[in-house]
């Protein structure tokens, strides 16, 4: 069966565009991971809170920017303070305990969101309206700009990261925390604040997601199970791995759609999990132990 090149090109953009929230909301995961090796499956529930969180801003302010600030903030305080109180006590354990523990979080963070803003959906207006023509289709000018947004703010960490001194301590205590902890770096603190950043950085995503498709107490499971996808993919740990996993993974569901409907499409990115454990399990995207470009928790395991 033939596919019209116009399908493919309009999917194309869809997958670059869905990827590039996923890889957002991936990247907060994948740094709690890789330097505090823990597994928060309250994750895709912090993306969820700063939907809720910034939907009520635009609600009492009108404003858009603003609200996507106040929820990073917010949520990014409201992690900190979780790490702080509930995961830092549990670092060291059996995995198991984390585990269970952030998925308890996870059910009352649901439960909360329910009790506060109730059952129904909310939708965030788009800041950017107007469509300009693909084909037989009237784009939005909103989901472009929301690829690009996500991918700047991944950048801006990624310098971040690379140049920045905070940036240099959380790449220090990711290679290996005890020797961090031996040259002065506050490696508890740096914790901390890598937790309120993947927050923060899950609170832009689901702001920018919201426009997109709308706000409910349920959406954070959905992003929790495709960012673990995705991580697992890239490689656990692996920042860069999981942009590209995450871009993959979406560019294969949107092509999927073309043939069968979208929630079959979804498939697709488990049997890439499947085969990825099979037969790569440290990822698709992990450099060989030789490249020097490995990735830092590649080089913190060897």
């Amino acid at each position: 069966m033939a596919i019209p090149f116009d399908q493919i090109l309009i999917q194309t953009v869809n997958g670059l565009v869905n990827g590039m929230i996923l890889a957002l909301v991936a990247s907060g995961l994948t740094l709690i991971f890789g330097i505090m090796d823990v597994v928060n499956f309250a994750h895709g529930d912090l993306v969820m809170l700063g939907a809720f969180v910034g939907a009520t801003t635009i609600a009492a302010t009108g404003s858009f920017w603003l609200a996507f600030l106040v929820a990073a903030l917010v949520i990014a305080v409201f992690g900190a303070a979780l790490q702080a109180s509930t995961l830092r006590p549990l670092l060291g354990r059996d995995p198991l305990t984390t585990i269970l523990a952030t998925f308890g979080i996870s059910l009352v963070l649901q439960k909360y969101a329910l009790w506060q803003w109730g059952p129904s959906a909310r939708k965030i207006q788009e800041p950017i309206t107007g469509q300009f023509a693909m084909f037989y289709l009237e784009y939005p000018w909103y989901r472009v700009a929301t690829a690009f947004f996500a991918g700047a703010i991944i950048g801006a960490f990624w310098l971040f990261l690379k140049y920045g001194r905070y940036g240099i301590w959380i790449r220090a205590t990711m290679q290996d925390r005890i020797m961090a902890s031996a040259m002065g770096i506050p490696v508890p603190l740096v914790h901390t604040a890598v937790f309120a950043i993947g927050a923060a950085m899950a609170a832009a995503s689901g702001v920018l997601f919201g426009p997109l498709g709308g706000v409910t107490q349920t959406m954070g499971f959905d992003f929790t199970l495709r960012a673990f996808i995705v991580v697992v993919v890239g490689g656990m740990g692996n920042l860069g791995g999981s942009i590209l996993a995450a871009i993959f993974i979406s560019l294969l569901e949107a092509y999927a759609s073309i043939i069968v409907s979208p929630s079959q499409a979804v498939i697709v990115s488990f049997m890439a999990l499947i085969l990825t454990l099979l037969f790569r399990p440290t990822g698709l995207f992990v450099p060989t132990p030789s490249s020097s470009g490995a990735c830092w928790r590649c080089r913190r395991t060897s």
